[in-house]
Order: structure tokens, then C-alpha cells, then sequence
């Protein structure tokens, strides 16, 4: 037994079917049997020899090479399934169901025919089914396709310029995010990068493992070099900061090593010393300084010092230490004293008109 590669139609793919003594050549039309009954297909990888384990794995088979009959067929079949199409979307319209034909397939042998359509939401076409019976007389199947699916059976052409993925050579859907995108710094605007479907890009994939395999190493080797550089000019990385000279004289042997110039490793001087450089958008830490109380007993107040005024010969008091402190104390203890000033001046003024 021998195993065969087949390309059958609507949707495009490519199946594995058990091949009998029966030789076919790539590109040869062929008959084979699938889930669905008799379809028509292309051979795309000739026979080969398999095991029995192979064997019982595909239950598939190819019935026989296409003859010119079934040339003749396959073309009836084509424009058969235009006219049920045509039969189709006119129901649809009577009906006024929200749904969109994409495309109908019958079986080779014409004992079923396949209708695909898309939908927003689930859509009920148990009418459009007794109908569709009622009028082309055969098995009606209706089967709901996403939009992917959609791009898959209708084909086109991409942005790159070539025939879709998904209607050539791609089997199946894997899920595409953005950071896909990101990763490969590609534009972030989902019109560029997104295809014929509506969907993102199904080639972001394709090259999306490499950039992070990438990624990773430039990482490895990035850190793999700085610590290299750090024991050749001795070191130490394990504190949180380092000294200014240090990361002078890192940038510069990397620099040299750039340059392939390396013959000596730059030696960081030993006894500079180490400063903790300021962090960049927070202002410098600085603690306020501490206030010692002055107790009464140990206060020792500074007399106020007599300057001579050089108008007249009165002579006007300095300010001595004890009243500049004043001035920094709460203003409540100012009022209190300004009030307790002037109670004693009242009482000076009586006690001297009382003497007179």
C-alpha cells in the first residue's frame, strides 16, 4: 500500500489518501474517496511506500485516475453549482435572512451539495433548507465558514502582490496577536497590517519566532559582555550604584573592544573614590536639620550690645541672640509676648504717676 498527496477543492487543501496500484504523476487529475463521498483532486506528491501503521491511520482512498467522462462531468458539476447558487441567494432575499453566500460545492457524485456562508450572528435557515430541498431535489448542507475561511475559498491577491497564503499553499489558521507586530517594529495602524479579511496579517508568524529567539540572545550576550568587561577592569557589580569613573571606564572598554584594539584592559583607579550618583527626576535627599531645645537652665542668653548713633548721642540697643531666636518661634508666643509687653508698660507708667 502506498500513500498520496491529493488536492481537493473548495475548500483548497491538502489530504493524505491510501493509493492502490494505481500510478499517478504530480499535477494529475484523479478521483478519490473522502468523508464527504466522490470528489475531484489534483495529485500533488506522487505515491510513496508506507507502513502498516500508516496504513490504518488514513482511511481515505483514490479510486481511480480522471478520465475523460469525468472531465465532462466536472465541467457539468461547475455550472450546476452556479445555478445553485443563483437559486440560493434568491431564497435568501425572500427570506430576508442576515447571511452571505460565499460559496456552493456539490459532490462528485451529486448526492449532496455544500453551501458556505458567513454571518454575524447565529441565523436560523430551517425554512431556507426545506426550500432549497424543495427546489434542487438533493442533500443540503449549510455550513457557517468565519471570515478567514471566507478569504481561503474566494482567494485574491495581498499587499505583498502575490496570491493568498491561505488559498495556495497554507493549511491551517494559527492566532495572531500584536505583539507579533511590536516585536518585528512594524507599523501598529491594523490597515497596513492587516489582510483581504479583515484579520491580521497571517505572514506576522512567519518570522515571529526568530525575532524572539534573536531578542533573547542579543539579551544574553549584552549581559554575558558586561560582565566581562566588569571583571577586566575589577568591578564590583553587585552594588545597586556605580562611581562615575566606572562607568567611564566601562563605556570606554567596550569602545576599545569595539574598535578590536584591545591590548590592555582599562584599570579603574583603586583608591578613587566611590560616589552614589544622583537619580535622575527626583531631587537630591537632603535631612533636615535637627533643633536642639535650649532648657532655661542651660540657656544662656546674649546681651544686647550698645552701638552709638552717629546723629545724636542716644544710643540704640542691639538685637542680641535670644531676640533674633525670637523672631523664628511661632507667632502665638509673639502675640503673647507683645501683649505681656505691653501690660508692663501700663503698669510702669502708673506706678510712676502714683509716686509723683
Amino acid at each position: 500500500m502506498q500513500t498520496v498527496k491529493i488536492r481537493v477543492r473548495k475548500p483548497t487543501r491538502v489530504l493524505t489518501f491510501l493509493c492502490k496500484d494505481i500510478e499517478l504523476n504530480r499535477e494529475e487529475r484523479c478521483i478519490v474517496r473522502s468523508d464527504r463521498g466522490l470528489e475531484y483532486g489534483t495529485c500533488v506528491l506522487p505515491p510513496e511506500p508506507c507502513t502498516a501503521e500508516m496504513e490504518e491511520r488514513y482511511k481515505m482512498q483514490v479510486v481511480r485516475k480522471a478520465t475523460s467522462q469525468d472531465e465532462s462531468t466536472f465541467l457539468r458539476i461547475q455550472e450546476d453549482e452556479q445555478n445553485a447558487a443563483a437559486v440560493c441567494r434568491r431564497k435568501i432575499d425572500e427570506r430576508k435572512l442576515p447571511m452571505k453566500l460565499v460559496d456552493t460545492e456539490y459532490t462528485f457524485d451529486k448526492n449532496k451539495i455544500v453551501f458556505y456562508f458567513t454571518a454575524a450572528d447565529r441565523v436560523d435557515f430551517r425554512d431556507l433548507v426545506r426550500d432549497l430541498a424543495h427546489e434542487l431535489k438533493t442533500r443540503i448542507e449549510l455550513r457557517h465558514i468565519q471570515v478567514r475561511d471566507e478569504a481561503k475559498i474566494v482567494g485574491g491577491i495581498g499587499v505583498c502582490g502575490r496570491e493568498l497564503c491561505c488559498s495556495t499553499w497554507l493549511r491551517e489558521f494559527k492566532p495572531i496577536s500584536m505583539k507579533m507586530a511590536k516585536r518585528q517594529n512594524l507599523s501598529l495602524n491594523p490597515s497596513k497590517i492587516s489582510g483581504q479579511c479583515g484579520r491580521l496579517l497571517c505572514c506576522l508568524s512567519y518570522e515571529n519566532e526568530l525575532y524572539q529567539k534573536r531578542k533573547q540572545r542579543n539579551s544574553r550576550e549584552a549581559a554575558e559582555a558586561a560582565e566581562e568587561a566588569a571583571v577586566a577592569l575589577g568591578i564590583n557589580t553587585s552594588n545597586a550604584y556605580l562611581a562615575p569613573h566606572e562607568v567611564d571606564a566601562l563605556a570606554a572598554y567596550e569602545a576599545r573592544k569595539r574598535e578590536g584594539g584591545m591590548s590592555m584592559p582599562l584599570a579603574a583607579p583603586a583608591d578613587a573614590p566611590r560616589e552614589e550618583p544622583e537619580r535622575s527626576g527626583r531631587p537630591p535627599i537632603v535631612e533636615p536639620e535637627k533643633k536642639k531645645a535650649a532648657s532655661p537652665d542651660s540657656a544662656q542668653s546674649t546681651p544686647a550690645k550698645d552701638v552709638p548713633n552717629k546723629a545724636g548721642g542716644e544710643q540704640k540697643a542691639q538685637p542680641g541672640a535670644d531676640e533674633k531666636n525670637q523672631s523664628n518661634k511661632p507667632p502665638r508666643r509673639r502675640r503673647r509676648r507683645r501683649r505681656k509687653r505691653k501690660s508692663d508698660k501700663g503698669g510702669d507708667s502708673g506706678s510712676s504717676a502714683s509716686a509723683e
